[in-house]
């Protein structure tokens, strides 16, 4: 192998930042985790699925519009998934996947929310899904 194909080979790792801190710190909200990850197992997903913090508090969490709305947190958390799993059954690009729902988010009127789904590696290299806004990536 000659150095240019092995320029990191001896490289030191300066920092690194593992999924498990992201959900530990809130950056990530786990969505397996308790009741919603009933409905992560309903909806059919065999990964590990994951949004940031931001998707989580406007989409999935209550906020005072969709309380007035009367939504309720594991309605909206199956919008997304149930969304996301038919833009995969369409056929992604690779390993991420946009797709919109409506959510109620700022006002009681639902919102056409543009999220994106990524697929990669997790702390154990095992396949993981993260939810996130298009300008989150």
């Amino acid at each position: 192998m000659t150095t240019a194909e092995n320029l990191w080979a001896d490289a030191e790792v300066i920092s690194t930042y593992s999924r498990e801190q992201a959900i530990e710190d809130g950056t990530l909200v786990d969505l397996c985790q308790d009741e919603l990850g009933r409905l992560v197992k309903e909806a059919g997903f065999k990964f590990s699925v994951a949004c940031t913090s931001a998707v989580f508090f406007s989409c999935i969490g209550m906020t005072e519009a969709a309380e007035r709305a009367g939504n309720d947190m594991h309605g909206r958390l199956w919008d997304i998934l149930w969304m996301l799993k038919i833009a995969i059954r369409r056929g992604g690009n690779g390993d991420r996947i946009s797709f919109q729902v409506l959510v109620v988010r700022d006002v009681e009127t639902p919102t056409l929310t543009e999220l994106l789904a990524v697929c990669g590696p997790g702390d154990d290299a095992s396949p993981v899904i993260t939810i996130m806004f298009p300008e989150e990536e």
